[in-house]
């Protein structure tokens, strides 16, 4: 099975320094980012979701990785803690998996 995972911004907590709101989403399909999306994205988010996005992609469930209650919908956040650690603040990413084989 093939599977593509829409990341979508659930919250942000603080200032997020990609600039970064509710709502701005981006998709990844099998192991790429998809063409043509309007978002940056960030590599502090990638780079925290990579060790958990990538068994997600290859069917792991939500579930038995521990970033969520349903099998295919989990939850991430970016590492920046924000005020009074840093300037910035932290986001969270709602991660959406659908079958596309």
């Amino acid at each position: 099975m093939r599977f593509k995972v829409r990341i979508s911004v659930v919250e942000v907590r603080g200032y997020c320094a990609a600039g970064y709101k509710p709502g701005d989403s981006f998709t990844i399909e099998w192991f790429y980012l998809q063409p043509k999306q309007d978002l940056k994205i960030c590599l502090h988010a990638i780079n925290a979701m990579t060790s958990l996005l990538l068994p997600f992609l290859k069917g792991i469930s939500a579930k038995q990785l521990g970033i969520g209650e349903e099998d295919d919908v989990g939850y991430i956040q970016c590492p920046d803690p924000g005020k009074p650690y840093t300037n910035g603040g932290t986001v969270v990413f709602k991660l959406e998996r659908t079958c596309i084989e």
